[in-house]
């Protein structure tokens, strides 16, 4: 998973159109799949950082909660119902949203272009 999310950062890093979407977001997101735990922290709009978890210590301001099963079928090129997006994740309850919702609906596409990077890559 660690893997994956460096890989995220560099497509991040690439996509000009992403980057400017994010300009106004720098905060901690924690990425939750099964047990491991991963503190994105996005610092206007870049992923400046990822901390491989658990810590108490460390703030975030909202959380994507899911399991690596249901991530990889979202990160499907084309992912069947309920897998295409974050919130549908929850709908079928296989993903929670936790912490700051308003802080996640203000960067809401920046958010959801960002997790849904590595569908690209899976499409090769």
């Amino acid at each position: 998973m660690l893997d994956r999310l460096t890989t995220m950062k560099k497509r991040l890093d690439d996509t000009p159109h992403l980057l400017r979407l994010g300009r106004l977001f720098s905060e901690t997101v924690l990425l939750k799949v099964g047990e491991d735990e991963y503190y994105l922290t996005f610092d206007k709009g870049a992923l400046a950082g990822i901390q491989p978890g658990p810590s108490r210590k460390t703030p975030w301001r909202f959380a994507l909660i899911t399991d690596a099963e249901a991530l990889e079928k979202f990160w499907q090129p084309r992912p069947e119902p309920g897998f295409h997006d974050i919130f549908g994740l929850v709908k079928i309850a296989r993903g929670r949203i936790e912490g700051d919702i308003l802080a996640l609906v203000k960067n809401l596409r920046f958010f959801k272009e960002f997790m849904a990077l590595p569908r690209e890559e899976m499409a090769k």
